[in-house]
């Protein structure tokens, strides 16, 4: 018994050794100089309501996402007229709504109408606006269509800040989707909010366009730019001075490729120069597309265009194909800051008072629950910490719940003991029975706890899932200190120790 009871010993000192050297970041402000790489270095995240950060509405612009789709689809009708042969004397896009065609012939009007329903069968040909000349058409976008152009902007926009948010190093953030193509974004703990929005509020929107090389940039920059033609700069960080320097370019206005087709951007690291590059994936249909774009204008300079903003205008040197891209330019990576571990006066409260309870209505068996119930708030903290999850407002209310909970067990448990103590059974066989009849109870209320957190973690959002973390967490810490520890210590002192009279 002594043996086993060793063992149970060293796994409850095992348990709070662990628990501390994970709390340990969060305890001591700086870590000591023999503090190793391979132990804990996070400290316990804190959310927007424990420690402040940022609260930020975004609206997704979809109406530009609208545009940008007919621009497209404008470029393969043109390329698709080529293919049928029909001859046309204008192709524009009109507004949000559809796209304008003037054809030459009225012979090609039928021709015309088939390739349609075949080949675009989100749109519906009408008449278009009495031309003078040729047969004027107009195809206007299926408004189901329409809305489904702007969910896919909204949901694209959605995902793009998750990653922009996880990159820049943002624990636990709470960010949904709103009415009217709005995104609620929670950061907490952020300590530079200007990098944030310029990070965050960048338009989700790349597009590629040409570099006109035939016009003057010197007349247009004097206001005479040509029709269909528009000027963007480029910023480059002056290395000398470290002012920002803008380069202006002159670029022919319609889009060749946006983002839309994009499966993959992330940063990775040149292994020549051991510089920062961002390599583009494209799906396969983007694939097509930059190939032929590039192969249709090798030796012209193609800008990558992100906001408004050129971040570069390589020359196209060969028909890329294969799906990948590459952008270089001056990027720079910001480490990630350790956050502060701050609690609120609720948690502090309530557990005063239940550890008076226990104390005052138990005896000494209230102050064994009470060292379970120190522990149990020892193992959720460093459960936080161990799993790099972020306490809020509403986890600090499910480590209340757990409280109740575990010091729940720890009264089933006596109760059981009690009750045996009253049929006249010795310490020892009482303290067994009590927790053998109170396993099974114990046991079936935290499963069945524990399936609602998990349900509420993989389901909620925000702060709900900041609530089903700690509960998770504390059920686990709960069980452990209420069956296994208090237990430990009541075989020490009444089966090592041979006390013979329980205080309960």
């Amino acid at each position: 018994m002594s043996k086993n009871l060793s063992w149970r010993g060293a796994i409850v000192a095992f348990l709070m050794c662990m628990a501390l050297l994970y709390l340990t970041p969060s305890i001591r402000g700086e870590l000591p100089a023999w503090w190793s790489s391979f132990l804990p270095q996070e400290k316990i995240h804190l959310g927007l309501d424990l420690q402040g950060g940022m609260h930020l509405v975004l609206e997704v612009d979809a109406g530009k996402a609208v545009e940008s789709h007919l621009e497209r689809v404008v470029e393969e009708f043109k390329s698709e007229l080529r293919k049928s042969k029909i001859r046309y004397l204008e192709l524009r896009r009109y507004g949000t709504e559809g796209i304008d065609l003037t054809l030459i012939r009225e012979e090609d009007r039928k021709t015309f109408e088939d390739l349609v329903k075949v080949n675009f069968p989100d749109y519906q040909t009408e008449s278009g606006p009495y031309k003078e000349q040729g047969v004027s058409l107009r195809l206007v976008l299926d408004p189901k269509a329409k809305v489904q152009i702007m969910k896919l902007a909204a949901d694209q926009a959605l995902e793009t800040i998750r990653n922009r948010i996880d990159q820049f190093g943002v624990s636990e953030p709470d960010i949904r989707p709103q009415e009217n193509h709005r995104v609620l974004i929670q950061l907490p703990g952020i300590k530079d909010p200007k990098r944030a929005i310029e990070l965050i509020g960048k338009t989700a929107l790349l597009e590629f366009k040409l570099v006109d090389e035939e016009n003057s940039l010197e007349e247009a920059l004097k206001g005479n730019i040509p029709p269909g033609r528009e000027i963007l700069y480029q910023t480059s960080p002056d290395p000398k001075s470290g002012q920002q320097a803008r380069i202006p370019y002159l670029l022919k206005r319609r889009t060749l490729l946006t983002g839309e087709y994009l499966t993959d951007a992330r940063v990775q690291i040149d292994s020549q120069y051991n510089e920062p590059y961002v390599s583009l994936s494209f799906n396969a249909r983007g694939a097509r597309l930059f190939e032929r774009i590039t192969g249709e204008n090798i030796e012209k300079r193609l800008a990558i265009v992100l906001d408004n903003n050129v971040y570069s205008a390589p020359v196209i040197r060969d028909r890329i194909a294969g799906g990948r891209a590459q952008i270089t330019g001056r990027f720079t990576m910001d480490e990630a800051r350790d956050l502060a571990i701050v609690l609120r006066e609720s948690m502090i409260i309530g557990g005063i008072i239940v550890i008076l309870f226990m104390i005052i209505y138990y005896g000494l068996s209230g102050v064994f629950a009470d060292v379970a119930l120190m522990l149990n708030i020892l193992f959720i903290m460093a459960g936080l910490a161990f799993f790099g999850a972020t306490l809020t407002l509403p986890g600090i209310a499910g480590i209340i719940l757990t409280i109740g909970m575990a010091v729940d067990a720890n009264v089933l448990i006596f109760e059981r003991i009690r009750e045996e103590l009253r049929l006249g059974k010795p310490a020892r066989a009482a303290i067994e029975g009590g927790y053998s009849k109170a396993l099974v109870t114990i046991l079936d209320a935290n499963v069945t706890t524990f399936i609602a957190a998990l349900v509420l973690f993989q389901f909620g959002t925000g702060p709900v899932r900041g609530f089903a973390v700690t509960l998770s967490i504390g059920i686990v810490a709960s069980f452990v200190t209420a069956v296994f520890i208090t237990r430990v210590i009541f075989d020490y002192l009444y089966t090592s120790r041979r006390w013979k009279k329980i205080s309960i």
